[in-house]
């Protein structure tokens, strides 16, 4: 499997920015927000105070757009390098993990999660999330902001959705915050998101976050194929999960909350990752498919597997019909965030 590295160099990125400098503000005062796109190497940059952040990209490589990499206040990519920029000691698993991204496993019977240029024995029909046109940037002394169109397409290029995402990015001295705002509108014919676990909005973080395990793991799709994901060195391995309902650890999955963080440290510094669901979400409270092997995920749509059948959501929209879907992710350096804080910016998010 060949993949093309996209991950460019902080230093090289800020040259890009017009040689901007970082700012020093205050802890809490806003920081601007700069986003470069480039057409031509299929991504959009996002800066802010100066500093390289994240980058939408949608090379050919990918079978959907992701945010990659994705780094905390002080440069340190919290995101996993695999496929696209591998890293000593990370895990190599599940291929499709890449950055933070949005799909499922289940639209018309068309895979989109498991999708990319190796989908090791994963059956199909697969289906592929094109970038189509980026509408809008914002840029801003607090935030900035990225519209963008994408086609879900089947195996023979039928597009099934037609995507709109607004991505609203903003940050501190200690804080990135990204905001995703994504409406799905079915097309030509009805689409129906069947129940399943592979979804909704995902994370694949860095070997250093991800929750210690000490067994080795066989991990079931649901098409039935199986990844294992051996032992490894937890040597540094320091991520731990608390959700809204005081779940902690490996007990999290496949549970329903408001919002989930994850806690951990990459060398000295102090990391937390969360991710907060909205109110008016599909499935509210949803379930989430935070993995000890660095999957970090909430699934809106997927219940019957997460609940062990006592609860089911198949969502189906008629042509011209839309849903809408909210999330925020929160990465926090310096220091983890504490269930009062984390409940508070949760409230936050849901008043907006």
């Amino acid at each position: 499997m060949k993949y093309t590295c996209y991950i460019v160099s902080s230093l090289l990125l800020a040259t890009t920015y017009f040689k901007a400098t970082a700012q020093t503000d205050k802890a809490g005062q806003a920081q601007s927000v700069k986003l470069v796109p480039s057409e031509k190497d299929k991504r959009v940059d996002v800066f802010i105070g100066g500093k390289p952040f994240t980058s939408y990209i949608y090379p050919d490589v990918l079978k959907k757009p992701v945010l990659y990499p994705v780094r905390s206040s002080t440069g340190t990519i919290i995101t996993r390098g695999w496929p696209m920029d591998p890293r000593p000691v990370e895990r190599i698993d599940h291929p499709h993990h890449v950055g933070i991204w949005f799909n499922y496993g289940d639209v018309n019977g068309y895979d989109f999660w498991n999708n990319s240029n190796d989908v090791r024995g994963h059956a199909g029909p697969f289906g592929t999330i094109r970038h189509q046109k980026v509408n809008k940037i914002v840029n801003g002394k607090e935030k900035g902001e990225l519209y963008i169109t994408a086609d879900w397409l089947t195996d023979k290029n039928n597009a099934l959705l037609k995507e709109n995402t607004r991505f609203v990015f903003s940050g501190n001295n200690t804080t990135r915050v990204i905001g995703r705002i994504t409406t799905l509108t079915a097309l030509k014919e009805s689409v129906l998101f069947k129940d399943n676990k592979e979804g909704l909005l995902a994370i694949r973080i860095a070997r250093e976050l991800e929750h210690p395990s000490d067994k080795p793991e066989k991990f079931t799709d649901a098409q039935g194929n199986v990844t294992d994901v051996p032992v490894l060195n937890n040597e540094g391995v320091t991520g731990h999960y608390l959700s809204s309902e005081g779940k902690e650890g490996d007990s999290v999955w496949g549970t329903r909350a408001g919002w989930v963080v994850l806690s951990g440290r990459i060398k000295e510094e102090l990391i937390s990752v969360m991710i907060i669901d909205h109110q008016k979400n599909p499935g509210f409270p949803s379930y989430w498919h935070a993995r000890g092997y660095g999957l970090f995920a909430i699934n809106s749509l997927g219940q019957n597997a997460m609940s062990n059948g006592k609860d089911s959501l198949n969502m189906r929209l008629a042509p011209g019909q839309s849903v809408t879907f909210r999330y925020r992710i929160i990465i926090k350096s310096g220091g983890h965030l504490s269930k009062s804080q984390a409940t508070e910016e949760s409230k936050a998010f849901s008043n907006k």
